[in-house]
């Protein structure tokens, strides 16, 4: 019983690691986006959407 309870902390932690791992590509890629655009928001919204697909699907396995 401790065992399946360990690997599930493993588990949420880990989640919880590629979620830190796909928020910092979000920021400053977000940022680099925005400033490549000259400040439009549009392709920005674009770029995180996608990352956030990416994460989605990764974090579903």
């Amino acid at each position: 019983m401790k065992a399946i309870e360990e690997e599930a902390n493993m588990s949420i932690s880990r989640k919880l690691g590629i979620l830190v791992f796909f928020a910092v590509p979000g920021i400053i890629g977000g940022g680099i986006t925005y400033h490549i655009f000259d400040g439009n928001y549009l392709p920005v919204f674009i770029y995180e959407t996608v990352l956030l697909l990416i994460a989605g699907a990764y974090l579903s396995k």
